[in-house]
This record gives C-alpha cells, structure tokens and sequence, in this order.
C-alpha cells in the first residue's frame, strides 16, 4: 500500500479510539472499502455505529493524524528491507489465516512478503528453557527450514530466539511475528536478530508504529502465529505458559500440535507432557513433523548467515549418532541429569579422572553440568 489516501483510511477505520474490530468489520460489510467508508456521511454510520463512536471516526485526533504520517513515511522508506501494509483482501495477506478466528484487517511487514504464504511451522517454547531445549529449537528449526518449511515464533528469549536462528540457516527461513509496533524491538536483547530476520525472512506486526510492549499484546499475537501455520511444534513449555496457549488457538484452527517430551522431573516437560496426554504428537525428530505434515525431501541449498554453504541434515541422523556415540562416558551418560558418584559407580572410574573428562565433552557442548553437581548429554535433533 503506497497511496496515503487509502492508508489513512485504513488507520482511522481501524486505529480510531472506540472503534474495534468488530464495528469495523460491520462498516467494511456495509460500505465495501474504507475509502467509501469516509465517503459517505456521518450519519450514514449510525446504523452500525453509536453516536459517539460516529463522532470519533469523524474527527481524527491529533494522534491519529500524527500516526498516519508516521506510518506513510515508514512505508516510503525505500532503504533497507520491504516494507508493507497488508490488508485483509490484498493477495498478500496469508490465506491461512483468513481461515482462523478474528483476523486482523491489517498487517505490517517487515521483509519477504512472500513467506506471509509460504507453508509453515510454527516453533514455540519457554523463555527459560534448559540448555537441550535451546539445542532442540535451533537443531529443529534448522532441519525444518532445510526441508522448505517457514518457521514462525515470537522473538521471544529463549526457544523462540533459538527457532529463528536455526531457521535462518535453511532456505524455509523465519517469521517473527511481534507484540509491538515494527518501529520497536523487544525484547532488546534481540536487536540482531531481529535485522538478520528483516533482511532475510519477515517481521510481522499487527500494532501501529510506535506500539510499546505491552504484556496483553503478546497471548492475542499468539492467535496469528498459530492461524498462519500448518502446525505449532512446543519445544519446552512450563504449566501454565504462553505456548500452551498457541497450542490451543492451533486446534482450534484445526491445525496439527507436536510436543518434543523431556524429563518428568524437569518443570520444562510439564506442559509438553500435558499436551501429549491431550492428544499431541509426540515428537522424538524433524522427520516426525514432516511425516504429518505430508512433506517430502529437502529443499534447495541455501547459503547460511556465515557465508558458507550448509548440507541439509536429515532430521534422524543426528539422533541416531547419539544414541550410539561410541564414546563410553556418553553412552553411559544418558539423557537424564546424573551424579559425578553414579557415574563413576557405572564405569569403574575414579570421580577425578571422569571430572576432567566431562569438562572437555562440557566445552564440546556434548554434556550440560546441572546445579546440584548434575551432568546431563546433549542430543541433537
């Protein structure tokens, strides 16, 4: 959208204090577009408006006069990544979502339009995940993405910053779809990313620039992550949590729900078991994910943010390596946090010399070391 007519009257339909999505909805049905909105008079509203709503949409605050140019002179910026504001009937907007609940009439675009329809995955989690969950998100994405699969999340700490970086590395790549206006970054911490995701996947928004983070944004902006998506895949996720709230917004849009288990012992696994337990798939590797989804091969190669080109992975090998790793300490080790003691006990050793050992495979990222003198192996998806 380039003519500032019609992006004025998108915003003041839908920016408007007083006037939600439902009256604009109800007013687009009667009119057929904004600009005949505005066309008609006033008092031709009130039979889907009250008279003060009339009013508000009549006069245009200061505010809203300031957005609207704000938002023309953001999307005339021809510097950087594409820009775009994408409407509820232009062929961009994403055709899935069209078929979830309460849609927005529009959406901000930050960089390659065309992954607003491109089959996609949506790679959820917690913001405090273990360091296996971080490994499993980014591992994951990565092979998902390898297989042409766009992989979506929220820009959140944790799994969802893992599941970005992972996806850019394939030629699926990521969406970011974000709780705050695209003129703002949060959390802060992902300002990087962030750009790596405008220049090579999409930032999506349904906020106004200038929208702060606000902590009711983020669960409704779940709703277009699942509607967007063939299917939500939950990493880690605590009971209760944010992407059990995806998960259910995902069946109730007739998507697919995946949920990779982990310890039972771990307040990580909690939700992810529950979602199992309700009837998720459970997932042990990528290739679980695309046998549901019906999805065949990799994808094209693509050439990684270093510059090099990355061999797609098959989605069990990695897996298959660790489960018969050939080094004793591993393959003793498992995948459940263990003690210096009960490892020593299992392979004879003196705690001093395994010690030393576990540093160096620690330092390889192959074992994590736990509070509590606990080590636990890594596995790789």
């Amino acid at each position: 959208m380039r003519d500032l007519d019609e992006l004025s009257a998108w915003l003041r339909l839908t920016e408007t204090p007083g006037i939600g999505r439902a009256s604009a909805r109800r007013l687009l049905a009667a009119f057929g577009a904004p600009q005949a909105v505005f066309a008609a008079p006033p008092k031709a509203w009130l039979e889907w408006l009250t008279p003060v709503q009339a009013d508000a949409l009549a006069r245009p605050s200061a505010e809203l006069t300031a957005l609207i140019q704000r938002s023309g002179d953001w999307l005339g910026t021809t510097e950087g990544p594409p820009r775009a504001l994408v409407t509820l009937g232009d062929p961009a907007y994403p055709r899935l979502l069209l078929e979830a609940a309460d849609p927005p009439l529009l959406l901000y675009a930050l960089g390659q339009t065309g992954l607003l329809n491109a089959p996609g995955i949506a790679v959820v989690g917690s913001r405090n995940p273990t360091p296996q969950g971080l490994e499993n998100a980014r591992s994951f994405a990565a092979a998902l993405s390898d297989h042409g699969l766009a992989v979506v999340s929220g820009l959140a700490l944790g799994i969802d910053g893992a599941a970005h970086e992972g996806a850019l590395t394939g030629p699926g790549s990521t969406v970011a779809v974000v709780g705050t206006g695209l003129d703002r970054v949060y959390p802060k911490r992902h300002l990087a990313l962030a750009r790596r995701i405008a220049e090579q996947g999409l930032l999506v928004s349904e906020y106004p620039l200038g929208t702060p983070p606000v902590a009711v944004n983020f669960p409704r902006r779940n709703r277009l992550i699942a509607g967007m998506t063939r299917g939500t895949l939950v990493i880690e996720a605590a009971l209760p949590s944010g992407s059990l709230i995806t998960a259910r917004l995902a069946v109730e849009n007739g998507r697919e729900v995946f949920a990779i288990p982990g310890s039972i012992h771990s307040p990580q696994s909690k939700g992810c078991h529950a979602l199992i337990k309700e009837g998720a798939r459970l997932v042990e590797a990528a290739s679980d994910v695309l046998e549901e989804l019906r999805l065949g091969g990799p994808a094209a190669r693509s050439v990684g943010s270093a510059g090099a080109t990355r061999q797609a992975a098959s989605p069990t090998a990695d897996t298959a390596t660790a489960a018969a790793s050939g080094d004793p300490l591993l393959d003793v080790l498992g995948f459940e946090p263990v003690t210096l003691d009960a490892l020593s006990e299992r392979l004879g050793e003196a705690p001093a010399a395994l010690s030393a050992r576990l540093l160096e495979l620690e330092l390889a990222g192959e074992v994590v070391r736990r509070p509590g003198q606990l080590f636990q192996r890594l596995v790789r998806a």
